[in-house]
């Protein structure tokens, strides 16, 4: 049977590149209390959604990664999203530079190769219960070896005759990658205190190259991330 795959998708977005003072209380309040870093990347988006909208973040196509030099005392942080982003609510002295406002519209085509990054939540559901029908899902379970993280990710790969959804219920990427030359780095732990106590978001790095096999597909996870804990810095794929 012939293929009806798309051969090429569309994707368009608006990246917001901030980059902030350490050592400012601003920031650092979100570098040591996740609820809180959120709280900053949410704050260039009052007024798009209702307030208190539970999926307002989804809506709005909100996904963002940081990296901090603690040499240099600046984080910097990208933020992906379907609306713009307005940053005039950051204290001007917690910037070291503007916000750096880029809008992406790229066609993606089977067959091309992206390099990319992106920092993931690599959890698994740990089983309970007896064999067979008693066997359930049970708590999520961060992997924290490097080995375990790249065989996650090598899970969501999809060749070019797989459907987007593996038989398991793994969705897929619509891309392919040579597992060689896949570089994982565990980043730490990053967590809230009260009320937020047991928020704990295990997070590690891959880098690499892709090769599109679906850009329907791949388009779909650009847009709107990969994975859980996206709404604490997981999930961005940024490609180049």
């Amino acid at each position: 049977m012939k293929s009806t795959r798309a051969k090429a998708a569309r994707f368009v977005a608006t990246h917001s590149i901030l980059s902030l003072n350490a050592r400012h209380p601003y920031v650092a309040k979100s570098l040591v209390d996740a609820h809180e870093m959120h709280r900053t990347v949410m704050s260039g988006f009052l007024g798009w959604v209702e307030d208190g909208d539970p999926a307002a973040r989804a809506q709005m196509g909100v996904l963002s990664t940081w990296s901090v030099d603690l040499k240099e005392a600046v984080l910097v942080l990208v933020v992906q999203s379907r609306v713009p982003g307005d940053w005039s609510r950051i204290p001007r002295k917690a910037l070291t530079d503007k916000p750096h406002i880029i809008t992406v519209d790229r066609t993606i085509r089977t067959g091309d190769v992206l390099g990319f990054r992106t920092v993931i939540n690599p959890v698994h559901s740990k089983p309970t219960g007896g064999p067979g029908p008693e066997r359930t899902r049970g708590a999520r379970v961060a992997h924290t070896k490097p080995d375990h993280v790249k065989n996650w990710f090598l899970r969501r790969l999809q060749a070019e005759s797989e459907p987007a959804t593996a038989e398991d219920g793994v969705v897929r990427i619509g891309a392919t990658a040579d597992p060689v030359n896949l570089a994982v780095r565990m980043l730490p732990t990053v967590s809230s205190p009260a009320p937020h106590k047991r928020l704990r978001i295990a997070r590690a790095e891959i880098r690499g190259r892709l090769t599109v096999t679906d850009p329907d597909t791949l388009t779909q996870v650009l847009s709107n991330g990969l994975g859980h804990a996206r709404a604490y810095g997981c999930g961005l794929v940024l490609t180049r």
